[in-house]
């Protein structure tokens, strides 16, 4: 009796594994057990938030479906809602792509994010027990791990467990929803790949004062800190050249026929 395998019931045997022809799609983990909505808006969320697609990435509905192993109703259902959070942009019943901004608009919102985490640290440092203090400093150990390695994807990860571990004490569940809402929306951007490796080196250098203010229950020296951070932040991002590819046409920019009257 012949032993060998028939190649026809090999190929046959083997699971199905979608065609992932764009990048957003390349970057979905299948979900496994029988998938919800909400496993589909999660990981649909994760992929945006971890910055590995840019803004204007086209979201294809039946792809992301078939990767995901579900129907296109609970992709669409799910884009709907990031459509809401200002992750996502539709461009027609159909068509959706990861939200662009202007130029302008992703400095706004860092502008803005800078006056939410000072309301919200000036209550933070009063608050904060051993337990913050321990996990603040866990967190600026990872983030300078990520700075010796030069892993800027883990940079943006842990920057931002960081500052939300000198948030967290101060129990302001809405304001800090507020700070998670406006980081959301400039996450695609990765802006810390776009500034100089000197003004990145500046800006971590400001999270090691952070701590040892949040540590020291000193909250004038922490806000201090927090505000010269921020302004070095924007002093950066300023710099950041503008890339068609990246940034929606500015809402003011005359040659906008938007904006024209």
């Amino acid at each position: 009796m012949s032993t060998r395998s028939d190649p026809d019931s090999a190929h046959l045997a083997e699971p199905y594994r979608p065609r992932r022809s764009t990048p957003l799609a390349a970057c979905l983990v299948p979900l496994r057990g029988a998938p919800t909505q909400a496993a589909v808006l999660a990981e649909l969320r994760r992929v945006i938030l971890a910055g590995d697609v840019p803004p204007g990435t086209g979201i294809p509905l039946d792809e992301v479906a078939a990767v995901l192993g579900m129907s296109v109703i609970p992709v669409r259902e799910s884009l709907k809602i990031l459509v809401g959070e200002g992750l996502v942009e539709q461009r027609s019943r159909s068509a959706y792509t990861v939200a662009r901004l202007a130029r302008s608009e992703l400095l706004e919102l860092y502008a803005a994010r800078g006056v939410l985490e000072n309301a919200v640290l000036a209550a933070a440092v009063s608050a904060a027990a051993p337990a913050d203090h321990v996990r603040a400093r866990s967190a600026l150990d990872d983030l300078d791990r990520a700075v010796r390695d030069g892993d800027l994807p883990a940079y943006h990860r842990e920057s931002r467990r960081f500052h939300f571990a000198l948030l967290e004490p101060a129990r302001m569940r809405r304001f800090t929803a507020m700070v998670g809402a406006a980081w959301n929306l400039t996450e695609s951007y990765r802006p810390m790949a776009r500034v100089s490796d000197i003004d990145r080196r500046r800006l971590h250098a400001d999270h090691a004062a952070m701590l040892s203010a949040f540590v020291a229950g000193d909250a004038a020296s922490l806000l201090q800190c927090a505000t010269a951070h921020h302004g070095r932040l924007l002093a950066a991002l300023a710099t950041v050249p503008p890339g068609e590819e990246l940034f929606v046409t500015e809402p003011d920019d005359p040659e906008n026929p938007c904006t024209s009257s």
